[in-house]
């Protein structure tokens, strides 16, 4: 399941960042990375992008990136 597909409020885990190339290695600079815990906080008023909330900060993402992290739905806080 991908990050974009979460719902407000949720808090998941990332178990993986698909992708290749510059856009992979900028998801992976801002701190998405395999075990990080992250929270849907809200999204924009047409559903793009979305806000999240991870290692202390948040971050607005375009929902086409949020699809491209892969979360574990069976993730309990």
């Amino acid at each position: 399941m991908g990050l974009s597909e979460v719902a407000i409020g949720e808090a998941t885990i990332i178990t993986e960042v698909r992708g290749h190339g510059p856009l992979r290695r900028r998801l992976l600079d801002m701190g998405l990375t395999p075990g990080t815990k992250v929270s849907v906080i809200k999204h924009a008023p047409f559903g793009d992008p979305i806000v999240i909330r991870l290692r202390g900060y948040e971050l607005s993402i375009r929902k086409q990136d949020a699809a491209m992290i892969i979360v574990d739905r069976n993730y309990k806080q």
